[in-house]
């Protein structure tokens, strides 16, 4: 008998993950701030939750996928509503959100003290990725819960790796988004570069995507970027979190980290000019504003 997933968080991302869980025949319950964010999960058979006190009682598996380290600690260590305090022994806990690596241990080590398996498993891949059911999954935790999980994992993710024990999936997403924050001035900038030059930047994409020059995010943002499509699959607002997580474990470790202290300040300043809640490929607007 399949085990009963409890899935907190069901945003852009987390809405295609859960339902992707439905699909492969678990029994998923569900809880978001926003009830109207759960509704289609709801109505193709997933169990709705009151709180997040519900959810952790009656759920064997819990998966969080939230926006902000401050909301991974309130809805784990909440008082009146928090996952550990109320999920019950032997449960496992899965965190896919992009959070520190500090936390995750915390997390993993209060777990343990609670008769709980928790493991940090941060996901790359973008709302495309989520749809596609193509996610990369970095793991941190137990060798012994990986396993058990896989197959859970292996629902929505195509990359799946144990990277070490706890923390170790939040410092391998660390270095994701160095690469994609960073990698993203280059897209914008070689995108305003074909275009001021006369050329057709759509037939640029096509003749060095698949070279030295090629990467993911010329590949999905750059034609996103051109048909002005700047929906978020991956919002500026949380870039700008991971990006400032990146720098405080970048300065913790004594490692200079100039590139992505230039991506900070472009994409802050995007952000203040009203596009926190675009997708990242908003950058391009910087760029041409």
């Amino acid at each position: 008998m399949k085990r009963v997933i409890g899935f907190i968080g069901t945003g852009v991302m987390g809405a295609s993950i859960a339902g992707h869980l439905l699909k492969a025949g678990y029994n998923v319950n569900v809880y978001n701030r926003t009830k109207s964010k759960a509704t289609g999960l709801i109505e193709n058979g997933a169990a709705w939750k009151d709180s997040p006190k519900e959810l952790a009682s009656e759920s064997d598996v819990i998966m969080t996928m939230l926006g902000y380290p401050s909301d991974v600690e309130d809805i784990y260590y909440n008082r009146d509503y928090g996952v550990l305090e109320n999920a019950r022994v032997g449960s496992i806990l899965i965190d896919l959100t992009t959070s520190t690596p500090s936390l995750a241990v915390r997390i993993f080590q209060d777990g343990q003290t609670r008769g709980l398996q928790a493991m940090d498993a941060p996901v790359s891949g973008g709302d495309v990725g989520a749809k596609n059911a193509v996610l990369t999954i970095m793991c941190g935790g137990n060798k012994d819960t990986f396993d058990e999980c896989l197959p859970i994992l292996q629902v929505f993710g195509k990359t799946i790796i144990l990277q070490g024990g706890a923390g170790s999936g939040q410092h391998t997403k660390v270095c994701n988004q160095i690469s994609v924050a960073c990698g993203l001035l280059g897209v914008c900038e070689a995108i305003c570069y074909a275009e001021r030059s006369g050329l057709d930047p759509l037939k640029v994409i096509e003749s060095i995507a698949g070279g030295s020059g090629g990467s993911w995010s010329l590949s999905n943002y750059g034609p996103r970027i051109l048909k002005g499509d700047f929906a978020p699959g991956f919002y500026i607002k949380h870039i700008v979190k991971d990006i400032k997580i990146a720098i405080d474990e970048a300065k913790k470790m004594g490692l200079d980290v100039p590139g992505l202290e230039t991506a900070e300040r472009l994409y802050k300043e995007i952000a203040e000019l009203g596009f926190e809640n675009y997708g990242a490929q908003a950058l391009y607007k910087w760029y041409s504003r």
